[in-house]
């Protein structure tokens, strides 16, 4: 089969042998998988973490169809799914819980174990969810980000409040954060780096659009915020000086919760400011799997939907990460076989 592999230094479509599903996997013949920015993250050097190999088969969040099933898995074959890149080990604590999430055992596919940037793809039986008739490309650019904008909603604990700001607006997760909190009945604010495409915002759900430059962002966006305290922020960004505007810029007793990070992320906290006005700043880095039920019920329903940005063959993998690099569309770039009909 074709497979996309990463071996270090350089990103090629090679011929690999078909995996083999073990015990508990299934193995999907692979109609779409999303382009993500950790990719291109590990691509420019970040960490893997312990027990990487390489060369890796990317490709986090795979869409297809189920052909065969391992030892110890009901019969799915036929089965329309799509991949939860993280995979929770199910047993510690908070896999027990209920709260996948935060395994701290959880692997990444595509990058801890060969992804779905291929012909085939085999993965764990429990992170491949049905997707009914969604199409493929549809489900690929939703099983990932959608669900984790759900779970920082979640996160916070306090709800949906009625008003929210998102930063990053125009990556897939702060896309899919957009549509999600307004979805929930929430007033959204869309904030954008000045130059990218914020034409389709509003029809995403945002009530507002604010941008900020790159050089000075935090103040940028306390300026154009102009004393409007969002109850919620999420931030899709990693950028430490947004994340602090945030911090300033919350109402008081709100939430911050972070999703992303950058090289340069270091947040500077006015301890008094925090602690007197009762903001809380939560991490998120994946989604329970009630999340994922749940956002992709939402897909289902009409309520969300992420856009895709464009669809290119396997072969065209490197175009395709080239297009992700850039800053100039909205939605997320898909890597589709010749089968699969474009998303509508």
């Amino acid at each position: 089969m074709r497979a996309a592999r990463w071996d270090g230094s350089r990103l090629r479509v090679a011929d690999v042998p078909v995996p083999e599903p073990g015990p508990g996997e299934v193995l999907i013949e692979v109609r779409a998988v999303g382009v993500n920015q950790l990719e291109r993250q590990v691509m420019a050097g970040a960490p893997l973490g312990p027990g990487v190999l390489l060369p890796r088969t990317i490709g986090l969040d795979p869409a297809g169809v189920v052909v065969a099933c391992g030892p110890g898995v009901p019969d799915r074959v036929g089965a329309r799914v799509a991949v939860k890149p993280n995979v929770p080990c199910g047993r510690c604590g908070a896999c027990t819980a209920g709260r996948e999430a935060d395994c701290p055992a959880q692997t990444v596919v595509g990058i801890h174990r060969d992804g779905g940037a291929a012909s085939y793809v085999a993965v764990p039986s429990r992170v491949a969810f049905d997707v009914g008739p969604l199409p493929f490309p549809r489900a690929a650019a939703a099983v990932h980000s959608v669900p984790i904008a759900l779970h920082m909603i979640r996160r916070s604990g306090r709800g949906v409040p009625r008003k929210v700001l998102v930063t990053g607006a125009t990556g897939a997760l702060g896309c899919a954060a957009v549509q999600v909190a307004a979805a929930l009945g929430a007033e959204v604010t869309a904030g954008a780096l000045e130059g990218e495409p914020i034409g389709d915002l509003p029809g995403l759900g945002a009530s507002e659009v604010v941008t900020y430059s790159r050089e000075g962002a935090g103040e940028a966006l306390e300026k154009a915020l102009d004393g409007r305290s969002p109850a919620l922020v999420l931030d899709a960004t990693g950028s430490g000086e947004l994340i602090s505007a945030a911090l300033r810029c919350v109402a008081w007793v709100g939430a911050v919760v972070v999703a992303a990070a950058l090289p340069d992320s270091a947040v500077a906290i006015d301890t008094r400011a925090f602690y007197t006005r009762r903001v809380t700043l939560y991490g998120c880095a994946a989604a329970d799997y009630a999340d994922v039920r749940d956002g992709l019920d939402l897909v289902a329903r009409g309520l969300v939907r992420p856009p895709v940005a464009a669809e290119l063959p396997l072969e065209e993998v490197g175009a395709a990460f080239a297009m992700a690099g850039r800053r100039d569309h909205l939605g997320k770039v898909m890597l589709v076989t010749k089968e699969e009909l474009t998303c509508p």
